[in-house]
């Protein structure tokens, strides 16, 4: 049920009287393919061995666009960009770089005239592979669309750019750019230039700065049909959204709209033909959209016209594509009646040093309609940190999650201080603090659970990846409260990754922890591989082969060195997986070793299918 035919929507694109959406397939080893919807009728449009995926950033979004009948796509196979008629064979636009996969590209939008195409490149410096470090080199650049490989780069010299937008008539183009160590939501700036495209030939000119920057963060700017730019920015706090030459927001929500552009082709708003806007805004840890109270996830919002289109889900329901009023592809049905699929609660609690603050959480009770605890037991409860650090717990179905309380695990979902949805003083409270204050949180809401009498102390679980397996291990070296851990492609040393990570990133580190290394010490207090002493609870850990976010060899020190000391370890490594996990099996494999795993160290046997795991040491 995890997987089975469970294709994920990853964007959505209305294109006159129809509507594209890509779906990326567990079953099919992660490939993203794209479907159009036309006259009642969805069908695949990509050939079957296509994956439309990029790795700008090698977190990738904006892989593809369509417009006017057309369908423009990088294929993860070689980074390429092509063209796409239906019934047509692609054509490859970009030029053959000069080792494979050297030049990646996202965000693309054509020119009004048909000529260019324009958006992201990252070009990866030949010999990137070697032992000496060598940073890719990002832009703004036009691709010809006739298929001779031209290229012209328009905006360079930033370390980041994103979103470029196009005015309505093509005579502007608009973007984000951002430098090291900011991350676009730390510290970013919108430009505007004067666009010239003929055939043969394109240029900017008249480059202005006008917006963000000094502590403010620009994302996702738009044209609305008049011609006037707009963008959201968190100057007051929650990112709402201006137009250009205004001063105060021109439409606020109900929360916060924005979201941290992890990925190129975020579209949290939009605009009808009239102009009128349509937001999405997360509040309390919970996304809404007005006219659509029973969902809590909206992604890709998104107008054709007065034609709508965007992609949603709910507590009980995976993800629907909408358009024009009606869903045109529809959620995979599950086979679990409404009492497995409860809404969660949503909480506050006090946290830090004294308890003063206070953070938020989604906490999910044990749901399944055909089994009860009995009277004197309370259950095993998961503390879930979510990855980023800058990210937010998911407000949608997870049957991940459900796999967990249908099986008589609670599970709280932290909002730990330094989460996105509540604002730009709420997301810097993790500055200086990672590590602590997103350990406090999870420590703090496992207590106020504990206390109000929902969970058992004697069996606490912390589980995360990525930044969320530092909060792991954190949690298990600095703090005496749970009784088992599950990390996730999780850091352990600061050091190492401050030194062995993608450019994006490189510099994230300097305002959750410190400056590199200049703050050495920071780090190497910070990092759990130094703090083995600490280390009392079992673990399990978690780890793709070919990640190149966060390497394998920071899962496999830390393993190694529980082991020496004789602490009970697992370990469960996946060849070709990357960051996050995408094949079914391998899926369907980690959750099943993973609740193999809680039942040798908690003393059950668990229900349903299991797959053994080697605990060394217990």
């Amino acid at each position: 049920m995890l997987v089975t035919g469970g294709a994920v929507i990853t964007e959505v694109v209305p294109d006159g009287d129809t509507v594209w959406w890509a779906e990326s397939r567990p079953g099919e080893g992660g490939r993203v393919a794209i479907m159009r919807w036309f006259d009642g009728t969805a069908q695949e449009i990509t050939p079957p061995e296509a994956n439309v995926r990029t790795t700008v950033h090698e977190y990738g979004g904006g892989s593809w666009w369509a417009q006017n009948g057309t369908l423009w796509y990088v294929d993860h196979s070689d980074q390429r960009l092509r063209a796409l008629t239906p019934g047509c064979e692609p054509l490859i636009l970009s030029a053959e770089p000069p080792e494979p996969r050297a030049w990646r590209y996202a965000d693309f939008r054509p020119t009004p005239d048909g000529h260019w195409l324009i958006g992201v490149a990252e070009r990866h410096a030949i010999g990137a592979d070697s032992d000496v470090p060598c940073q890719p080199e990002n832009l703004i650049i036009a691709i010809a669309s006739d298929g001779s490989g031209c290229s012209v780069d328009l905006a360079s010299g930033s370390d980041f750019y994103g979103s470029p937008c196009l005015s309505p008539e093509g005579k502007a183009l608009a973007w984000v750019q951002w430098e090291h160590p900011n991350m676009p939501w730390d510290d970013s700036s919108l430009k505007l230039a004067t666009l010239q495209s003929s055939k043969g030939s394109i240029a900017i000119s008249q480059v202005q700065h006008v917006a963000g920057g000094q502590d403010e963060s620009i994302v996702e700017p738009a044209w609305s049909p008049d011609g006037t730019l707009h963008y959201l920015s968190d100057r007051s706090d929650l990112w709402q959204l201006y137009a250009l030459g205004q001063s105060t927001p021109v439409f606020t929500a109900d929360g916060e709209i924005g979201y941290p552009p992890w990925v190129h082709g975020l579209s949290r708003y939009g605009f009808d033909e009239t102009g009128q806007v349509l937001a999405a805004s997360f509040k309390g840890g919970i996304d809404h959209l007005p006219g659509f109270p029973e969902d809590t996830s909206f992604y890709s919002i998104r107008f054709s016209g007065n034609k709508l289109a965007f992609a949603s889900a709910s507590w009980s329901r995976e993800l629907a594509v909408h358009f024009d009023g009606k869903i045109v592809s529809d959620p995979k049905p599950l086979p679990l009646s409404d009492g497995y699929l409860q809404a969660p609660e949503v909480i506050s609690f006090p946290t830090g040093s004294d308890g003063s603050d206070e953070a938020h959480a989604l906490y999910y009770a044990p749901a399944n309609p055909e089994y009860s605890a009995p009277d004197n037991e309370k259950p095993p409860l998961i503390v879930l940190a979510h990855g980023g650090p800058t990210s937010a717990a998911r407000s949608q179905i997870s049957l991940a999650q459900r796999f967990w309380t249908s099986r008589g695990f609670a599970v709280v979902d932290v909002n730990y201080r330094g989460s996105s949805g509540f604002g730009r003083r709420y997301r810097q409270k993790l500055n200086g603090e990672w590590g602590i204050a997103d350990v406090e949180d999870c420590v703090a809401v496992a207590r106020f659970l504990v206390d109000r009498g929902d969970v058992d102390v004697q069996r606490l679980i912390i589980r995360g990846g990525s930044a969320g397996g530092f909060t792991v291990l954190s949690a298990l070296a600095f703090h005496d409260l749970f009784t088992a851990g599950t990390s996730l492609y999780g850091v352990a040393d600061l050091e190492a990754l401050a030194n062995d990570t993608h450019k994006f990133e490189s510099r994230y580190l300097d305002n959750l922890i410190g400056s590199w290394p200049e703050d050495a010490d920071i780090y190497a207090q910070r990092s759990p591989i130094n703090h083995l002493d600490g280390f009392t609870a079992p673990m399990i850990v978690m780890q793709g082969s070919d990640d190149k976010i966060v390497p394998p060899n920071q899962s496999r020190m830390i393993v190694d060195a529980l082991d020496a000391r004789k602490l009970p370890v697992a370990y469960l490594e996946f060849a070709g997986e990357q960051h996050g996990f995408r094949q079914a099996a391998t899926i369907t494999t980690a959750i099943r070793s993973e609740l193999s795993f809680y039942g040798r160290v908690f003393g059950f046997t668990p229900d349903g299918e299991t797959v053994p795991v080697d605990i060394r040491n217990l």
